[in-house]
């Protein structure tokens, strides 16, 4: 199946709109917003011109879509979790975080949840197996690992502000 072709447009003072159409002919769009953040537009399939729907996403839900519709992109060596009963989700450490500035360790992460810290991702790149004096800052993004419930405890622990 060929590629559909994106036309892009240039939106001064809000960001870039690609626009495309699907193999069903329904009239598809992208708006990237200076912010980063992303609205996900579905034109009426009797009307191209038409919104029918308009979703706006953050610049991590964005992340997350785009992580779910690019599975080629994911290695067959890579574990795959749910198979074992286990998630990995990317859990965003915002700025006025409690845990802002703090030791990884005071946390204690894996005993109250199970759940482990695996990565940090911040602007600088990626710190693999964090210690437990790693500092945490604001605008980091922590991979962990574990049960959902586990996930949704640490979920719950890292957004104490």
């Amino acid at each position: 199946m060929p590629i559909p072709r994106v036309r892009t447009t240039s939106l001064p003072g809000v960001g870039v709109q690609y626009d495309f159409t699907t193999r069903e002919q329904r009239h598809l769009s992208v708006i990237a917003h200076r912010d980063g953040s992303r609205s996900l537009n579905l034109y009426r399939a009797d009307d191209p011109d038409a919104c029918a729907h308009s979703l706006h996403l953050s610049e991590g839900e964005s992340a997350a879509l785009v992580d779910a519709l690019r599975p080629a992109q994911h290695s067959t060596a890579l574990l795959h979790t749910t198979d074992l009963g286990l998630i990995a989700e990317r859990i965003p450490l915002s700025g006025v975080s409690y845990w802002n500035g703090r030791l990884l360790g005071e946390t204690r992460m894996r005993t109250a949840t199970g759940a482990s810290i695996v990565a940090v991702l911040r602007r600088t790149g990626a710190v693999p197996s964090p210690t437990p004096d790693f500092r945490l800052a604001g605008g980091d993004t922590l991979i962990v690992i574990g049960t959902r419930e586990g996930v949704d405890a640490a979920a719950a622990i890292l957004g104490r502000e």
